[in-house]
């Protein structure tokens, strides 16, 4: 195998190759990553070709923190590391894991730090890269919790793993003549989560509205914003993000606080995996309920009540020079 620094003339053939991949995303695709001003990062992203084909890819940016100069899978997007075939084998991922240290040791990084995507986000299910890693000695540096819940083929079999307070408040939300539509008024529902945001947490939204549209534009099919609405005002909306064929990711969840009584939300998400049950998604990520480690008890109860259970979305890092 052998490993080369990313060039820009290469996008096309980077983006051709993630979907072909076992565990490719959304967050892999170079037409995502590059939304980010080029000022934002100093983009390190690596191509592996092994017998001078295509093998692997591997987003990533070089920082200095402390005055160590790391390799990071991208922190503009939520997840990264390897690319992987679906048949990859022990000794591949032995090799991946070892090149990737020595093209790091060779271009004088101290700490290589990657986000793993959760392994349900592959079909074909396989820790040989996870195992790979540790006996290179990563280790653990976060471990967040995502909230999964597997789509059955039909609504009305999904809607079996609800709580029945869940179920009220869909009920409720219909009995309020709660509507639910996708919606193209990005501006409405970024208002309504900047709000949200500052009076929960006093934080702003990821994304600045100007990106948010952006992104939109960039990818009118991946990225879908689904809204409910009272009357013809918008009081709660849901960014989702299809990661992959078989994933879709709720990205932004946000409602207004005025109208929480009438358990739009609720109604929402319901909207929601009929759709994507109809459009033949497997999985819906929720989206982590923990910062640092640290869990919001009512989010992820909330999350638990529509039938989602918790998996891993970690972060793992190797100190060169130790």
């Amino acid at each position: 195998m052998k490993l080369s620094r990313f060039r820009a003339s290469e996008e096309r053939i980077w983006d051709s190759h993630v979907p072909k991949a076992n565990n490719g995303t959304f967050f892999h695709l170079r037409s995502f990553l590059s939304y980010h001003p080029k000022s934002r990062f100093k983009d390190h992203s690596i191509l592996v070709r092994k017998k001078g084909k295509l093998f692997s890819l591997f987003p990533a940016v070089e920082q200095v923190v402390n005055g160590g100069k790391m390799l990071i899978s991208h922190p503009g997007a939520s997840v990264g590391s390897f690319t992987l075939p679906e048949n990859l084998s022990i000794a591949d991922a032995f090799e991946l894991a070892n090149k990737l240290t020595e093209y790091a040791k060779s271009k004088n990084f101290q700490v290589i730090k990657i986000t793993l995507p959760p392994n349900l986000y592959q079909k074909r299910l396989s820790n040989y890269m996870e195992y790979s890693f540790f006996r290179l000695g990563f280790r653990y540096t976060k471990r967040e919790i995502t909230s999964i819940l597997f789509l059955e083929k039909t609504i009305e079999e999904t809607i079996k793993k609800f709580r029945p307070s869940h179920l009220r408040a869909v009920r409720k939300a219909i009995e309020n003549n709660i509507t639910v539509k996708e919606s193209k008024d990005i501006a409405s529902f970024y208002t309504i989560l900047k709000n949200n945001l500052e009076i929960r947490h006093g934080v702003t939204p990821t994304h600045t509205l100007k990106e948010l549209k952006h992104l939109f534009c960039m990818f009118p099919k991946k990225i879908k914003l689904f809204s409910a609405f009272l009357d013809e005002m918008m009081i709660a909306g849901v960014v989702t993000f299809q990661i992959n064929q078989r994933v879709l990711l709720a990205f932004y969840i946000s409602h207004d606080e005025h109208y929480s009584e009438l358990r739009a939300v609720n109604i929402l998400f319901y909207k929601i995996f009929e759709w994507a049950i109809k459009s033949k998604y497997e999985i819906f990520d929720f989206g982590i309920f923990t910062i640092n480690g640290e869990p919001n008890m009512g989010l992820g109860r909330f999350k638990e009540n529509f039938g989602a259970s918790g998996i891993f979305r970690d972060t793992i890092e190797l100190n060169l020079e130790a």
